[in-house]
């Protein structure tokens, strides 16, 4: 069977063509990747994560038997909203050797290389399969991809390997710190301001919290990171986003803030949580006294898993023979690597282009970076066959 060839680039233009920004879903770009499959003949599912909005699709070449190895990636994009961009996000651009669009670094330019090589895949004649794992929603907390890596996990034959190929200009990448997101809530006591002690000022009370936090953040920076591979070398605590408050002359009785820790892999994932926590019990007896009805809560909203270093790891030893790379980094991004590695899968980083490029106006990605990667599957080919 012959379908539709692309070159890389030819496929690039496709795939940034289709706006993908999370918010808005991926069924049109999944849909476009499935009858170029039909056409060449290769077998594919879809796992959805919103019926009809966004879905997850896997593919695979060549016998479908246990140690194969699966190139993943996420097809979804984050917002050109309040960017000032030079050219049309969503219409590849090439200026000399740089090729300009939202997601061709991060990282349709990835899955442009997977997709164009599906024929020379196809003619190698594998003796191991080369899976396509695309995902969705990786941007907003790498949430999407979790129900396809559940159907791997229960339904199809396990492989030996996954490379994730975010943006690492073709350098290996085996570490990455966590990611875990928290919404803390104070409800506090309204009264009029010039009754300050009939009250219980929220945003007071996560004034205090706040402190807590660039405690806890002086403390981890403190600790540092004694693989010495991380930058920043440190566990990192951030809060993103505060409101509360109705007017000036109302003592608050709600003030909400969200917040994140980004560990490194060796970092104990409970010591922040329970030292917050631990300081907001503190706080809840003055606050009663003055209401019942005040209090303190946290939820922990998502969680994205680091990735950390397996020793004798097939995917690491692979990825660096097929980058022609003789060592291993860490970057403080998360990706969805750690969630394959979570369900007993070896899984490391690496793709084209510079995770310095991504999110901004005039995204790019040189062409150089392209045609490392394709050297990249072709030597991963002479694997299989």
């Amino acid at each position: 069977m012959t379908g539709q060839t692309y070159s890389t680039e030819e496929m690039l233009a496709r795939l940034v063509a289709f706006d993908t920004t999370s918010r808005d879903g991926n069924i049109p770009l999944i849909a476009f990747v499935e009858d170029y499959l039909d056409g060449w003949g290769v077998p594919h599912l879809r796992v959805d994560y919103e019926a009809g909005r966004k879905t997850n699709l896997f593919a695979t070449i060549g016998p479908a038997i246990a140690g194969g190895i699966v190139l993943s990636g996420h097809t979804d994009v984050v917002p050109v909203d309040g960017q000032s961009w030079t050219s049309d996000p969503f219409s590849l651009s090439q200026r000399g050797e740089r090729l300009f669009g939202r997601g061709t670094c991060d990282m349709k330019g990835f899955l442009a290389v997977c997709l164009a090589e599906v024929p020379r895949f196809l003619k190698a004649g594998l003796k191991a399969p080369i899976h396509l794992a695309l995902s969705c929603d990786e941007e907003v907390g790498c949430k999407g991809v979790r129900p396809l890596i559940a159907h791997m996990r229960d339904n199809l034959p396990r492989p030996r390997a996954v490379i994730v190929g975010e943006p690492t200009s073709m350098q290996v990448v085996n570490a990455h710190k966590s990611a875990v997101t928290f919404a803390t809530e104070v409800i506090g006591h309204e009264a009029h301001s010039s009754l300050t002690h009939q009250g219980v000022n929220a945003i007071l009370v996560a004034g205090e919290l706040l402190t807590e936090i660039s405690r806890i953040r002086e403390d981890l920076i403190a600790e540092g990171d004694p693989t010495r591979r991380f930058d920043p070398p440190y566990s990192t605590i951030h809060v993103g986003v505060i409101e509360g408050g109705t007017a000036k002359n109302i003592i608050p009785r709600r003030c909400a803030f969200q917040w994140e820790t980004r560990l490194l892999p060796t970092a104990d994932p409970a010591y922040v949580p329970r030292r917050f926590e631990t300081f907001a019990r503190r706080l809840e007896p003055a606050m009663r006294e003055v209401a019942a009805d005040t209090g303190i809560a946290t939820e922990q909203v998502n969680v994205v898993p680091g990735l950390a270093p397996e020793k004798d790891s097939p995917a690491e030893r692979l990825a660096l023979h097929l980058a022609s790379a003789n060592a291993t980094h860490a970057v403080s991004y998360c990706t969805e690597a750690g969630l394959f590695q979570q369900i007993g899968i070896p899984a490391v980083i690496c793709g084209p282009g510079s995770i310095e490029q991504a999110h901004k106006p005039d995204e790019y990605i040189d062409m150089s970076e392209l045609r490392k990667c394709e050297g990249f599957m072709a030597k991963l080919v002479q694997q299989l066959v």
